[in-house]
C-alpha cells in the first residue's frame, strides 16, 4: 500500500485499511481487564510524559489535568503528589480499584447523578476523581474544564467511528490555556486490527484542526515483542500538542 511520510516524519498510509469498521465493545474492555490482558498500562509510567511535562504544565501551579480513559496509569499519583487535581474516566471499575490499591490510596464512593449506573471514585484528599462510566456521558457541566490533558491510549482505543465524537468532547473540556498532550500510534493497519488503532498525522488535523493548533513534538520507537506477534514490522508513538486558538 502507498504511504507518504507526514510532517513528522512518520510513516503515513492512505486509508486506514479494514479498522474504520471496527468495534470494540464495553464488553471486551471489561474482559481485557478481567483475564489481565493490558499490554497497554505502563507500571513505571510514560516517558514522553516525564520527558515534556513541562509542556504540559507551561510553568503552572495547581492545574486540573484530564485522563481520558484513564486505565489505572500511575500518572495520576505522580502529578496528584505535585498538587495537580485529577480526573480520569475509565469503563471499568476492577482498573479503578487497582489505582488506589496499589498506591494505597484511600477513596470513597458515590453515585453521579447525572449520570444512571456511573461512580465516581474519590481519593479522601480529594485531589482524584475517577469516574466510571462510558466517556460520552461526561460532560463539561459534571465535570468543569481541564487545563491540562494526557491523552495517551485514549484516542488510539477509541473506535474509528466514534472519534469525531470523542474529539468534539475533548474540545468542549478544554480551558482557554489548556495543553492537550495527544500520543498517537503509527504502523501498517493492514496488519493489525486494533486496538491500539492506527491514526494518521492527517486524521488529528481533520478531528482537531478547526479548533486547535497542532504542534508534532516527537516520535519514539516503541515496537516490542507483542507487536512482533501481531504481524508488525514497526510501531511508533507520536507525541503532538493540541492549543486551544480563540475563535
Amino acid at each position: 500500500m502507498e504511504r507518504s511520510a507526514g510532517a513528522a516524519g512518520v510513516p503515513e498510509h492512505s486509508d486506514i485499511g479494514a479498522q474504520k469498521n471496527r468495534v470494540v465493545t464495553k464488553e471486551e474492555w471489561l474482559q481485557k481487564w478481567e483475564m489481565r490482558n493490558i499490554g497497554f498500562h505502563k507500571q513505571q509510567g510514560h516517558p514522553l510524559l516525564q520527558k515534556h511535562l513541562d509542556v504540559l504544565l507551561s510553568g503552572r501551579s495547581g492545574l486540573r489535568i484530564f485522563f481520558p480513559l484513564c486505565g489505572k496509569a500511575v500518572e495520576m499519583k505522580w502529578l496528584a503528589d505535585m498538587g495537580h487535581s485529577v480526573v480520569g474516566v475509565e469503563v471499568s471499575e476492577q482498573a479503578l480499584k487497582e489505582f488506589f490499591a496499589e498506591h494505597s490510596l484511600p477513596y470513597c464512593e458515590e453515585p453521579v447523578p447525572e449520570i444512571s449506573g456511573a461512580k465516581k471514585l474519590q481519593s479522601t484528599s480529594g485531589n482524584i476523581s475517577l469516574y466510571c462510566c462510558s466517556i460520552y456521558d461526561l460532560s463539561s457541566s459534571i465535570v468543569g474544564k481541564f487545563d491540562g490533558f494526557w491523552d495517551r491510549g485514549a484516542l488510539v482505543a477509541v473506535n474509528p467511528c466514534d472519534r469525531q465524537r470523542y474529539a468534539s468532547l475533548m474540545i468542549t473540556l478544554m480551558e482557554e490555556n489548556s495543553s492537550y498532550l495527544l500520543v498517537t500510534v503509527s504502523y501498517d493497519p493492514n496488519k493489525h486490527e486494533g486496538p491500539p488503532f492506527y491514526v494518521p498525522e492527517s486524521e488529528i488535523k481533520s478531528l482537531f484542526g478547526s479548533h486547535c493548533e497542532i504542534k508534532y513534538l516527537e516520535k519514539v520507537d516503541d515496537f516490542s515483542e507483542r507487536h512482533r506477534q501481531w504481524g508488525l514490522d514497526y510501531f511508533l508513538e507520536v507525541l503532538y500538542l493540541l492549543k486551544l486558538v480563540s475563535d
